[in-house]
């Protein structure tokens, strides 16, 4: 069991092996911890919902957003605001207008996966 921690390597397993593939598996707990940020993003039915807009229409306006999203400008802006501190979307300025994408590569990738 030689990725078993020093702090756990008391405790009994059943399958050892196993449990040096599982830890394998799981990887640094900053990457874990990464992961679970990412996910409790899309987590949220709005913020997942104005993500599969821009993934799948294309840059739009907050208010193009809410109304394709049933959601109003304010919570539309602030779960952006939430997407672009997490660099997962960004705005272009064409004028007064500021039409969003999403940047973030991984998440592209995992809403392509959605329905």
């Amino acid at each position: 069991m030689h990725l078993v921690p020093a702090d756990r390597a008391d405790r009994r397993t059943i399958d050892g092996h196993r449990v040096c593939e599982a830890i394998e598996a799981i990887g640094a707990p900053e990457a874990v911890r990464t992961w679970a940020d990412r996910f409790s993003l899309l987590a949220d039915p709005g913020r997942l919902a104005l993500l599969l807009a821009l993934h799948r229409a294309g840059p739009l306006a907050v208010s193009d957003l809410a109304v394709a999203t049933g959601m109003n400008d304010p919570a539309v802006s602030q779960a952006l605001r939430l997407l672009r501190t997490a660099e997962v979307v960004a705005g272009e300025k064409e004028g007064r207008i500021v039409r969003y994408r999403v940047i973030d590569p991984v998440v592209n990738e995992l809403l392509k996966q959605v329905t």
